[in-house]
This record gives C-alpha cells, sequence and structure tokens, in this order.
C-alpha cells in the first residue's frame, strides 16, 4: 500500500506541476500581439506538448487513486468526511484540466476573448485545489 501511496502522490504532484504552468503559458499567448505569428505558434506547441504530458500524468494520478479508495478502503467507513470532500476537490481539479484543454482549442481557433489578467487569476486555481487536498489528507478536519 505504501508504494501505491507513494506513486499516488508523485503523479499528483506532477499532474498539478502541469495545471500550474499551462495557464501561465496562456496568460503569455493573451499578451502575444496579433503581428507576432511566431510567438504565438511557439507558445501554442508548448501548450500542446504541455496538455499532453499533463494528461498522461494524470490518467496514473486517479488511478492510483482509485487503487487506494476501493481497493484499500481508505476514506470508507464513518468519520471519513475529509475523504468525501476531497473527492469533490479531485472532480474539481479534473474540471479544471478539461477548462485548460478548452481554452486551449479556443486559442489554437484564434478566438479567445480573454485578457491576460484573467488567465492569471485562473492560474491560481490549482494552488488552492492543491492546498484543499492535502489539508483534507493530512488534518482531515471531519
Amino acid at each position: 500500500m505504501l508504494w501505491v501511496k507513494s506513486f499516488h502522490i508523485v503523479f499528483v504532484a506532477s499532474w498539478f506541476a502541469g495545471l500550474f504552468y499551462l495557464p501561465r503559458i496562456f496568460v503569455n499567448l493573451a499578451m502575444v500581439p496579433p503581428e507576432s505569428v511566431a510567438e504565438r505558434e511557439r507558445l501554442l506547441l508548448m501548450a500542446r506538448k504541455l496538455l499532453r504530458f499533463t494528461t498522461l500524468l494524470a490518467v496514473p494520478a486517479l488511478a492510483l487513486g482509485l487503487w487506494l479508495y476501493v481497493g484499500y478502503g481508505i476514506g470508507l467507513g464513518p468519520g471519513n468526511g475529509w475523504m468525501h470532500a476531497k473527492l469533490v476537490v479531485v472532480l474539481l481539479a479534473v474540471v479544471y484540466h478539461h477548462l485548460c484543454a478548452r481554452m486551449l482549442k479556443q486559442f489554437v481557433a484564434n478566438h479567445n476573448t480573454r485578457s491576460h489578467i484573467w488567465f492569471r487569476w485562473f492560474n491560481e486555481a490549482p494552488v488552492l485545489l492543491l492546498v484543499a487536498a492535502v489539508i483534507l489528507v493530512v488534518v482531515k478536519p471531519f
């Protein structure tokens, strides 16, 4: 079980590293002047590769988490409200990941309407999600 937990933590940390950086690329994309085609294309290439890699990291993170939840019964039974809250945080992280993919498609189609300031705020969400997940798992407040 400790091996599964260890790899789960590694993949979650790696997945979130991608979720931290991808919106940062969006900030830069939103700031590219229309005449800077090469810069825009380079940032889009970086964003596509990062999204692909981040998605590949999310799959084992979620699978190992499911293994811990179902296979070992972590978080099942009374007094484990923290796990249900953590599952909501995980669902929000998956939704955030999906939103990043949709936003990248908008950038590729040149249909982004949001400012770099909006993306700077959007970039803070995975930090809050990670903080919430860690507190729920370590402190188990309820």
